[in-house]
């Protein structure tokens, strides 16, 4: 009687490794390994000091259409060559642009298309965002006709049409403001609605002039009064960007060439409380011009630390529609009211 032959059936069944009991044995470990491609740590990704303004706390960088980034971004142990970047579109920004990657060894070129955008970077199918920086993309000024940019009413600038390149010359640009991206994070303190012109409430979108030098300059007013022993974690504005049209032609007590139309101005106060009105900064009991005077001694101090955020401070008292208040802007010459 013939015996069956059954190694051929467990051959076909379990693999030779098994069968002979080497399945673990350091050898084929260490061939499989040799054959394993590499494994790419994660991308360590370092963004400037510098970035985020002299106070550390901008969390945006503003730019136009296609224009170079300066963004000195750093990567630690990859090879900047192997690197590709691409941009992807945050809080409703709606984007036509194809779905490309970049060299990042070429330098960082910001989207083509106005818009809210993050970075991503690519090593092989390592991939890694930098979710601590946005880049906010403006609307580029010869947008606006007759006026107004897709309805909404901006208005025509007194130093429109001459070639001037000094500070009273028009933005080079305009934020676009929408319901999904109005709640952007400037910096620490400040967000985006915050410096919206107080009228046209129910036209979208809107837009505004931001000079984050401004911003940087709030925050680094805020730092000032903490250190003075000054609680200051709330900064309230009452107007930050002016459209022309809004601002007018200096009706009302406002400047014909307003700073709040270029969007380097605001009117702020310390509201800690959320009340609607500036704190007990100087302690006396009270609430008056005095509180608006202790934030004028931080922002003297902020500009004799940093010459290039000089500009206008002015103190202004209450009235029966707002509470005491100080105005900062970073103009460029000192002035002060």
């Amino acid at each position: 009687m013939k015996l069956p032959i059954r190694l051929p059936v467990l051959l076909g069944i379990a693999p030779l490794g098994l069968l002979l009991g080497l399945a673990d044995s350091p050898v084929l470990a260490s061939a499989r390994a040799a054959n394993s491609p590499p494994v790419r740590p994660p991308l360590s990704v370092r963004v400037p000091k510098l970035t985020f303004g002299k106070s550390g706390m901008l969390r945006v960088v503003t730019t136009n259409p296609g224009e170079p980034l300066n963004l000195r971004v750093s990567l630690d142990g990859v090879d900047p060559a192997e690197v590709l970047y691409r941009w992807l579109p945050l809080h409703g920004t709606g984007s036509m642009l194809p779905i490309t990657e970049s060299p990042f060894a070429n330098g960082i070129v910001a989207p083509s298309e106005p818009g809210i955008w993050r970075l991503r970077l690519r090593a092989g199918s390592i991939r890694e965002e930098i979710k601590d920086l946005t880049v906010v993309v403006r609307v580029p000024f010869a947008a606006k006709e007759d006026g107004q940019i897709n309805g909404y009413r901006v208005g025509r600038y007194a130093t429109e049409g001459r070639d001037l390149y000094d500070a009273y010359s028009p933005p080079t640009g305009f934020i676009e403001v929408t319901p999904e991206n109005q709640d952007l994070q400037l910096s620490e303190h400040l967000r985006l609605r915050q410096f919206v012109t107080k009228n046209q409430h129910g036209i979208w979108p809107k837009y505004l002039a931001l000079d984050l030098r401004l911003i940087d300059k709030l925050e680094l007013v805020v730092q000032e009064l903490n250190a003075m022993g000054i609680p200051a974690r709330r900064m309230a504005v009452m107007s930050g960007f002016r459209t022309p049209d809004y601002n007018g032609p200096g009706e009302g007590g406002r400047a014909r060439l307003s700073r709040h139309t270029y969007g380097d101005a605001a009117d702020v106060w310390v509201d800690n409380d959320g009340n609607g009105y500036i704190d007990d900064l100087n302690g006396d009991g009270r609430i008056d011009a005095n509180d608006a005077a202790v934030m004028r001694i931080a922002a003297d101090r902020v500009e004799a630390r940093y010459p290039e955020l000089t500009g206008g401070n002015g103190v202004y008292t209450s009235t029966p529609e707002h509470g005491p208040f100080i105005h900062i802007d970073v103009r460029g010459d000192r002035a002060r009211w």
